[in-house]
């Protein structure tokens, strides 16, 4: 069986090798895509623009997406997922540093299925990401193919 990818949507570097490290650190073998702004993303999920070809029914196991992005910001991104029928369902988890509650709101109403503030202590960065890990790749249920 292939493991589902990841796909992390992240436009500090540091939060990008904090992360990968984090899942190492925690066994998650899954390959991670890693899009640097909320257009990138957009493209890979749907196979647009450098990714033309690559098959959009080939969603990730969850997307891990910052708020704050270049290009196109991360709550435009989840508003883009759910209008799509394709991406509607996919699972998204807001990985950001915002601790505006206005944040936590929209997210929630435009439809992410979790929200999570990034600790600023490594370890606890560590702990949290193998969590997450944890829960959407071996705990939660996800839909049949084809739903």
């Amino acid at each position: 069986m292939t493991r589902k990818k990841i796909l992390l949507v992240e436009d500090n570097p540091d939060d990008v090798a904090l992360t990968l490290r984090a899942f190492k650190k925690n066994n998650i073998l899954n390959e991670v895509v890693i899009a640097a702004d909320g257009q990138a993303a957009l493209d890979w999920l749907f196979g647009e623009g450098v990714h033309a070809g690559r098959d959009p029914a080939d969603v990730p196991a969850f997307v891990l997406l910052d708020l704050k992005l270049p290009k196109v910001d991360g709550m435009d991104v989840l508003r883009a997922l759910r209008r799509d029928p394709r991406t509607r369902l996919l699972r998204v988890v807001m990985l950001t540093t915002s601790r505006e509650e206005q944040d936590v709101i929209e997210s929630y109403n435009l439809g992410a299925n979790s929200y999570i503030r990034k600790p600023v202590d490594f370890d606890e960065f560590i702990k949290v990401v193998g969590q997450l890990g944890f829960y959407w790749l071996i705990l939660n249920e996800p839909l049949p193919p084809g739903e």
